[in-house]
């Protein structure tokens, strides 16, 4: 068995480099028309820049896992900027990222905002989350990730699960293959535990994310490890190999907060006893505050407290 390990959207060690700029909407207005398109484009291209500088930093340190940033554009979708042909603009650089990623063997995706919200019960929210979710489709296209993943949370509770459940599957239907072909989805820390979103996935036919923290804060009592089996099996068609996301609490083991760093015997105990029910690949993403730093000690404290796994590097094991 083997697992990769990833980081999320920011370097740490590299210092003023990120590639999620922002230019907010007040600002934008307060610019001539000349000035808005020169702006966009101006953090557009940083952000672009410096992606690439995080990519060749990611390979430089053997990193293959890694989640882009979902501002790259900015003002992307906002339904008052106009004119705002990003694609047109950058779609050479766009394709220079994509055949950076390839050339490293790197798997990456994109998490959507939590306030993109599938199942609402509003229709102007599922319509701006179909345009959002869109945004980040694109986004794959252009870099030549056709099959690239975009992770999203269940969302709305309102009526009770089965209601907003059943609503889940009526909207995704409506939403554009393109997009569909992308999603994942992901168990939060309050109210869809594994078993609610695994039979949501069976039902769509989509891969689910196991975030096995939100699993410690958020079950009713079931034993995950039994699950396992069947949240990898929802990759079974899919290219990628089945990913987990992995967090420690700040304050404790209950805490939804994440800590800056992984508790490294929490996580080989969880390491050890998914081996022992799946014995298969699989990639982990790291959500610690720390990002690659995290990443790094983490392995550290592997190779000083897990000798017997077959074999650890920088940033994955096999055992």
């Amino acid at each position: 068995m083997k697992c990769r390990l990833g980081y999320v959207s920011l370097a740490l060690d590299l210092e003023k480099v990120t590639s999620s700029s922002v230019v907010t909407y007040r600002h934008y207005k307060s610019l001539t028309s000349e000035q808005k398109i020169n702006k966009l484009k101006k953090v557009t291209l940083s952000n672009l820049q410096d992606l690439e500088k995080i990519l060749n930093y990611n390979a430089e340190n053997d990193i293959h896992f890694y989640r882009l940033t979902s501002n790259l554009v900015p003002l992307a979708t906002h339904p008052d900027v106009v004119d705002w042909n990003y694609r047109k603009f950058f779609s050479i650089d766009f394709e220079y990222i994509g055949k950076l990623i390839k050339k490293y063997d790197m798997r990456v995706d994109l998490h959507a905002d939590q306030f993109n919200v599938i199942n609402s019960t509003n229709k102007d929210i599922v319509e701006k989350t179909i345009t959002n979710l869109y945004f980040l489709a694109m986004i794959l296209e252009d870099i030549g990730l056709s099959n690239g993943k975009i992770i999203i949370h269940v969302g709305s509770s309102m009526g009770g699960k089965k209601e907003s459940i059943n609503r889940f599957i009526t909207n995704f239907k409506h939403f554009p293959k393109i997009v569909t072909d992308k999603i994942i989805i992901e168990n939060d820390d309050k109210i869809f535990n594994i078993i609610d979103v695994l039979k949501l996935c069976n039902e769509l036919k989509v891969p689910m994310v196991l975030d096995a923290h939100h699993y410690r804060c958020n079950n009713e009592g079931e034993n995950l490890y039994e699950y396992i089996g069947d949240i990898f099996d929802t990759w079974n068609n899919d290219v990628w190999l089945p990913k987990i996301h992995y967090s420690s609490g700040r304050d404790n083991e209950l805490d939804r907060k994440h800590s800056d760093y992984i508790f490294a015997k929490e996580f080989i105990d969880f390491v050890d006893q998914v081996r022992n029910v799946q014995n298969r690949d699989f990639d982990i993403m790291l959500e610690s505050k720390k990002k690659e730093i995290a990443l790094f000690k983490l392995m550290e404290d592997i190779k000083e407290l897990k000798k017997d796994w077959s074999y650890i590097d920088k940033t994955s094991f096999e055992l």
